[in-house]
C-alpha cells in the first residue's frame, strides 16, 4: 500500500472554486491534480511550464499623448492589414481569462 502525507496550502477561495469546477468536469479531484503537478516537477526537475511576466501591459489611453495614441492606432491598423486580428468574442474571452474577470 502506498504511503501518503498531507499537504496544506493557502490559496484564494475563488481560485480554488474555479479549479475544482474544471477538475470536476475532468473527473479528477484536486488531490490528484496536485499529485500530477508534483510528479511533473520531479520529472522535469523544475516547474513544468513557463513562469514569466506577460509580454506587455494593456495601454492606458488616458496616459498617452496624441502622438502616442496615433502610434498605437498605427500599430493596430498595421496588424489589421497583416491579418493579425481575432474575433471580438475571443478577445473578450481572453481578457476575462487573463485578468480573472
Amino acid at each position: 500500500m502506498t504511503k501518503t502525507t498531507n499537504l496544506y496550502v493557502r490559496i484564494e477561495p475563488e481560485l480554488k472554486e474555479q479549479a475544482e469546477a474544471i477538475l470536476e468536469q475532468l473527473g479528477m479531484p484536486v488531490s490528484s491534480a496536485v499529485n500530477i503537478f508534483l510528479k511533473q516537477v520531479v520529472m522535469q526537475r523544475g516547474i513544468p511550464f513557463d513562469v514569466k511576466l506577460p509580454a506587455g501591459k494593456p495601454v492606458e489611453i488616458a496616459a498617452l499623448s496624441e502622438a502616442e495614441i496615433n502610434q498605437e492606432l498605427e500599430k493596430g491598423y498595421s496588424d489589421f492589414i497583416q491579418g493579425k486580428t481575432k474575433p471580438a468574442t475571443q478577445v473578450f474571452s481572453d481578457i476575462r481569462k487573463d485578468y480573472g474577470l
